[in-house]
């Protein structure tokens, strides 16, 4: 017998704005010039908060912290698509996303500073607790996903993580189930190259990473990265499909890590620094900026506007954040299960 084509598939990638500033038309006329300055607003306190604490690790005000410096608007533009009935689950390089969906900034940061009343999310915002393990929160964020469906709530668990990430066995389990159930999920990838010193060409043999969503029965769609728009209009469209019962979608958006893994790191001792330099010509604030120009919204006084507003913003919710209270210890009892056990009361009560 002939062989025959049982199955086919191809991946998409989506680019609105490139590199140049130039404008796909047909797809841009859907930007109002309030999103467009929403964009860069956040994209500006995104990086303001990144540099004060990239300061305050070295002055060792905060611990170990992870860079999201040349992926704000993978971050940025995902987030302004969610809607209040959304769920959220982050990985620990999404300060981003918090600060988009409105996280108040002196929890973030005392999170940072080690304290975990930091992550005691407010009862208004729909976001888990950041997952430090990598990977590990993908089943969660399917397990959302499936309950939404189950229950018929037009909302989608949105799930954030790396190029790292996908390796993980929690990736493909998560992503198995969600294909068998069309679970009410979304997949971002931020791939921005490289899993702490491992490229990305040496974690898989995929072309891409978009393309492991087809083998488990869902669409995938690779977006670039560094270009807002793109990233809001894939993530639009894969949360309209997830609310309407159309399934998953994993996206994956094509960027790249300027900085060190996290502060821990020395990306010198394996990066090729001239592969960093090529990069920063093509980070998202860049084009954004030149987009803006072009519609009359951008001037150097608008952006100095807007830094001195995120950097006072950011300023007062360090103050803040340092004149918190330490935690009692019994809150290492108190906040570990919602009914303390037996040996719970008694450590309790020894403490």
């Amino acid at each position: 017998m002939p062989y025959r084509v049982i199955d086919s598939f191809e991946v998409k990638h989506l680019q609105i704005v490139d590199e140049a500033g130039n404008v796909d038309e047909s797809l841009f006329k859907g930007f109002s010039e309030e999103l467009i300055k929403s964009f860069f607003e956040k994209l500006i306190l995104s990086r303001t908060f990144n540099s004060l604490c990239l300061s305050l690790q070295r002055e060792g005000r905060i611990g170990t912290y992870p860079s999201i410096y040349g992926q704000e608007a993978s971050q940025v533009g995902s987030a302004l698509a969610l809607s209040g009935k959304d769920w959220v689950f982050p990985s620990f390089r999404e300060s981003g996303v918090f600060l988009s969906l409105g996280y108040p900034l002196e929890l973030l940061l005392r999170y940072w500073m080690g304290d975990e009343r930091g992550m005691k999310v407010p009862e208004d915002m729909n976001i888990v607790p950041m997952s430090i393990p990598v990977g590990s929160h993908i089943p969660h964020a399917t397990g959302c996903g499936w309950a939404m469906r189950l229950k018929g709530e037009e909302a989608a668990a949105v799930c954030y993580f790396g190029d790292g990430g996908s390796s993980r066995g929690d990736f493909h389990e998560g992503l198995n189930m969600a294909g068998v159930y069309k679970t009410n999920t979304v997949f971002l990838c931020q791939n921005n190259q490289w899993a702490i010193s491992m490229p990305r060409s040496r974690q898989s043999a995929s072309r891409t990473i978009a393309q492991k969503a087809f083998a488990y029965g869902f669409e995938g769609i690779q977006a670039d990265g560094n270009d807002i728009f793109a990233v809001y209009r894939a993530t639009l469209d894969a949360l309209e499909k997830a609310r309407s019962g159309g399934g998953p979608t994993l996206i994956e958006c094509f960027t790249y890590r300027l900085d060190d893994h996290t502060t821990a790191d020395d990306a010198s001792r394996y990066r090729d620094p001239r592969e960093v330099e090529e990069w920063k010509k093509r980070e998202p604030l860049i084009r954004l900026r030149i987009v803006m120009q072009k519609l009359s919204l951008w001037t150097e006084e608008y952006e100095r506007e807007v830094e001195h507003r995120a950097t006072e913003l950011v300023n007062s919710a360090i103050k803040k954040a340092e004149s918190m209270p330490p935690p009692e210890p019994s809150e290492i009892i108190l906040n570990t299960c919602h009914t303390l056990s037996s040996q719970q009361k008694r450590e309790l009560k020894e403490l």
